[in-house]
């Protein structure tokens, strides 16, 4: 007997458990917006950066989001875009990039001026609400006598932010498009050995 009541409590938990499945977990799909024929799926759906690619291993698009940075073209880009800065803190995983301290050109021979830069990702999407920048001075007087550190407003920010933008959307339409010139490749090299 208290097999039977082991395994009822069992089936009671996994009832329970689908049961929480929402009716979102297979999408519909309008017809108009799936193509009947096979391969102009397979094209369509390359081009969109969905589905799974055994031949690489790697998962692409809506499935899920990746931890590594090498698929983030937000990431690549800023990495691309700050280059001529070292980082102290380049964290994927955490969502931010901050530089060191470089030389910011002060006007006053008094004093010296540095600036550090802060990239915080506020999504994955390429976007123009994607990115908050932040530019930090830090003023010395060259006596010695002492540092201030505040965070400033300049033109700076825009400039950085639309460079990184402009670059991810380079590097995602890059590689949409080599995506479908390997799938085309391939599929080339297949038929023709068919026959």
């Amino acid at each position: 007997m208290p097999f039977i009541k082991k395994y009822f409590i069992y089936l009671i938990l996994l009832l329970l458990t689908f049961s929480g499945c929402s009716n979102n977990f297979f999408k519909r799909a309008d017809i108009k917006d799936t193509p009947v024929n096979v391969n102009d799926r397979v094209i369509k759906n390359i081009e969109e950066g969905r589905g799974i690619r055994f031949g690489k291993g790697s998962l692409s698009g809506g499935g899920g989001t990746f931890d590594f940075a090498s698929s983030n073209e937000l990431w690549r880009a800023s990495m691309d875009v700050l280059d001529f800065v070292p980082f102290s803190n380049a964290s994927y995983s955490g969502g931010i990039l901050i530089t060191e301290w470089f030389d910011g050109n002060s006007n006053d021979k008094n004093e010296n001026r540095d600036l550090k830069i802060t990239v915080r990702f506020l999504t994955n999407e390429i976007r123009s609400d994607a990115l908050d920048i932040s530019i930090h001075e830090r003023k010395c007087q060259s006596n010695g006598t002492g540092c201030s550190v505040n965070k400033i407003k300049s033109e700076l920010e825009p400039q950085i932010s639309l460079a990184i933008l402009k670059r991810a959307a380079i590097l995602e339409k890059n590689k949409f498009s080599k995506n479908r010139k390997d799938y085309l490749s391939k599929k080339r090299t297949t038929v023709e050995k068919k026959k």
